[in-house]
């Protein structure tokens, strides 16, 4: 299915939570398509299809195009895998398109695909998960990796009590952005919650059945495991969705990274606490806006850059060609019904 956009509560809830806009920035702000991004065309591609994160985030993506008067084209993989989104650039690419953004299951493997799009006049906008800076214009980070770490770690020990054994539930193996929080995760176990162990990393490829199967595995590989952390959509709402009719309810905390209308029926059956996420589909509303503005030659993708992004304000670049969007949200049963995405 595919999810519609946020609703007016849900924005502002999120929107409440100190994104980086800045205010100001004169009388462009979505109320109309530019001259410049008047008929420009834009690729979006994800890790993979049917992916409901994703489907939210693309959302976002329709719904600056409509303002900008830019079309925009989802495409993408079944699957996940380092090299599967290298035939949709190149696609891309032919085709002329005028920007693609893009989810990359790989920081290097698209990364020679990725330079031909742009020897070819295509701008290139990472969103969610990032390449090698060499390869893109732009990166529309979700949060910072530090901030979006640190949450899941306070999550977590909030929920097993600050002690015992934990998993981690990912994405892909070559999944940058999960490497990367897992990467602060695993330094900050060390130094800040020496009570608490992390087991084992296991890959669910961002596949359902995968992760539900992992989790499976690691419940019986650890029968001392007291908590699971998925930083990834697919995978936490796989392991409630096994640990909601297990022995398990109650006895090993789930949590990490998930959307609300996918997570609900199990925080409210008590399967999951709390769990934390931005707004994907003000991620690819703000990628959109981004892309649009280096297609339009607004921005370069300089640090210092500023630009307009429809209903969410002003943005500026900062170091890397980054753009963050905001800090991460925790989603429990008092405020999950305000949300829809």
């Amino acid at each position: 299915m595919r999810f519609t956009s946020v609703l007016a509560a849900g924005t502002a809830a999120v929107l409440a939570l100190g994104l980086t806009a800045c205010g100001g920035g004169g009388d462009e702000g979505g109320d109309g398509a530019s001259g410049e991004t008047e008929g420009a065309t834009i690729t979006m591609l994800p890790k993979n299809l049917g992916n409901p994160y994703f489907e939210a985030s693309t959302a976002g993506a329709e719904e600056a195009a409509e303002e900008l008067g830019a079309t925009v084209d989802e495409v993408g993989p079944d699957t996940a895998s380092p090299d599967s989104q290298v035939p949709f650039i190149n696609t891309a690419a032919q085709q002329g398109v005028s920007a693609l953004v893009i989810s990359a299951n790989d920081p290097t493997a698209i990364g020679d695909a990725l330079d031909e799009a742009r020897s070819a006049g295509t701008k290139v906008v990472t969103f969610d998960s990032d390449t090698e800076p060499q390869y893109r214009d732009l990166f529309v980070n979700q949060a910072s990796a530090e901030g979006i770490a640190d949450k899941q770690l306070e999550l977590i020990s909030d929920q097993i009590g600050g002690e015992g054994e934990i998993a981690i539930l990912s994405a892909s193996a070559n999944a940058t952005n999960q490497n990367a929080w897992i990467a602060i995760m695993e330094e900050k176990l060390a130094s800040d919650y020496p009570d608490i162990e992390l087991v084992e990393t296991a890959y669910g490829d961002d596949d359902d059945q995968t992760s539900f199967d992992k989790t499976a595995a690691l419940l019986q590989s650890h029968p001392d495991l007291k908590g699971i952390v998925s930083p990834t959509t697919v995978g936490i709402a796989a392991a409630a969705r096994y640990v909601s009719t297990s022995e398990y309810k109650g006895k090993v905390a789930v949590t990490g990274l998930g959307t609300p209308n996918q997570m609900r029926e199990y925080v409210d059956d008590g399967t999951v606490e709390a769990f934390a996420l931005w707004n994907p589909t003000d991620l690819g509303y703000l990628a959109t806006q981004a892309a649009a503005a280096l297609v339009a030659g607004d921005i370069t993708g300089e640090e210092g850059d500023t630009f307009e992004a429809g209903r969410l304000g002003e943005y500026t670049v900062g170091a890397d060609g980054e753009v963050l969007l905001g800090e991460p949200f925790v989603f429990d049963k008092s405020n999950i019904d305000d949300f829809d995405f």
